[in-house]
């Protein structure tokens, strides 16, 4: 059989799953493998539990495909799960899509027909961030900041105009610089002047950043300041909780960490936790109103509100809440954090160790006083997670080219002491290979 994705950067063509159940993948050569990263920083409540197959074979019964515009039960039950116990109470006006690509999309153009109702048609400008991931369509990849998904496309994306992640490992003041949140907050500033606020619709980040960095956390303060900046220039916060929505972080959203309250806020993954296809934009009734009365069409996908994702989406999302799963997310992530820098604080190749919950990142260095970074031909995010693998643990890669090694783990929220422990002395022996050949 050919490798349907032959052209990834880590190869997975020799990989065949067979069956995932509880916090493990089997595959067709008789492997069991902890699944330390949910698949795509997704599975969120466990693989295989046959009551959401049970409620998305029913759903597709009863509704395969209904128009998404119109009503049905699934999809009114899921609008009614969202707002009632997910949701912050002014983001309650939903659009559904098929994934984190269509969502951040419907995002953006809702944040510019929202600017053009209120008649300021030249505020059409998206600031991004110079570090993060939004989405694989062309805009999306051309509004992210991630050199590696941009290579061969470089002709055809659209320019970002970007303001600096703030990267307090990596801050150029110096390492957890005392005064990196002024920096930070200085360069958003600078970046509106220049490029005007009159031309300014929004603001797309992740309050977590995801994978592209590895889990990082902004400078204490930094988000609530951020955003007065913002609203004093009329300019929007969407923000990208693809990866870090419903419970990944240990709070409903990454925004509860940081008393953020956006315009918008983008959330997939964990919606359904990899049982179906689905994410969703979510916004106020005063932008939804405003672009309505201005005549203005918020256009759907064809598969978006499928009934069964919908059906699916309401399930996981009610086990999540019956099974207090994301006050689990929060403990066992503390767990395995202290148990990761119990065990590798001292390893001269681990230069952070950061995260919350169950969304956590390890940065890889050559040196940890320089924090000099191996060549990027040397692929050493693929050697560790390949070691690992063998060893019988999955973990997810991230970076984004420039920004490398990241190992990111985003296990289920229902792993154990015992799975924790495999966990970190399954990475601790691919470290220890790394080190071996080549320091």
């Amino acid at each position: 059989m050919k490798p349907i994705w032959p052209y990834l950067a880590q190869d997975y063509s020799g990989v065949y799953i067979t069956q995932a159940k509880g916090a493990y993948l089997y595959s067709k050569s008789g492997n069991k493998i902890l699944d330390a990263a949910g698949g795509a920083i997704v599975n969120n409540i466990g693989h295989g539990r046959k009551e959401v197959a049970e409620v998305i074979k029913q759903a597709t019964i009863k509704n395969s495909y209904v128009l998404p515009p119109w009503t049905t039960p699934e999809r009114e039950e899921l609008v009614e799960e969202l707002t009632e116990y997910w949701l912050p109470s002014e983001l309650n006006r939903i659009h559904l899509s098929s994934g984190g690509s269509e969502a951040n999309e419907a995002a953006i153009k809702i944040s510019i027909q929202y600017q053009a109702s209120k008649g300021k048609t030249k505020k059409n400008l998206i600031l991004n961030r110079s570090l993060s991931y939004h989405g694989t369509t062309i805009s999306m990849t051309g509004i992210s900041g991630h050199t590696a998904r941009k290579r061969g496309l470089e002709s055809y994306l659209i320019e970002p105009h970007s303001i600096e992640t703030p990267y307090p490992l990596r801050c150029p003041l110096g390492k957890h610089h005392p005064e990196a949140k002024d920096y930070y907050l200085n360069n958003l500033e600078e970046v509106i002047k220049s490029l005007g606020a009159e031309n300014i619709a929004a603001l797309i980040a992740e309050p977590l950043n995801g994978s592209s960095g590895g889990a990082i956390a902004p400078p204490q303060g930094y988000w609530l300041e951020a955003q007065k900046i913002l609203t004093e220039n009329e300019i929007l916060l969407i923000a990208d909780e693809v990866m870090t929505g419903f419970g990944r972080v240990g709070k409903k959203f990454a925004c509860d960490l940081y008393g953020l309250k956006p315009d918008i806020i983008v959330a997939g993954k964990g919606m359904a936790g990899g049982y179906a296809a689905i994410a969703g934009t979510y916004t106020t009734n005063k932008i939804a109103e405003s672009i309505k009365q201005a005549g203005y069409e918020v256009m759907f996908h064809t598969f978006a509100a499928l009934p069964l994702s919908c059906a699916a989406a309401t399930c996981v999302l009610k086990i999540l809440r019956k099974e207090k799963l994301v006050e689990a997310s929060a403990a066992i992530g503390k767990k395995l954090k202290d148990h990761l820098t119990e065990e590798l604080k001292e390893n001269p190749l681990v230069a952070e160790i950061r995260g919350e919950g169950l969304l956590l990142g390890i940065e890889v260095v050559k040196n940890k006083d320089t924090l000099e970074l191996f060549e990027e031909k040397e692929k050493i995010t693929s050697k560790i997670i390949n070691y690992a693998f063998s060893e019988g643990v999955f973990f997810y890669p991230g970076g984004t080219g420039e920004v490398r090694d990241i190992i990111c783990l985003g296990p289920p929220f229902i792993i154990n002491d015992a799975e924790i422990d495999f966990i970190v002395s399954s990475l601790k022996k691919s470290l220890d290979h790394i080190k071996s050949k080549y320091l």
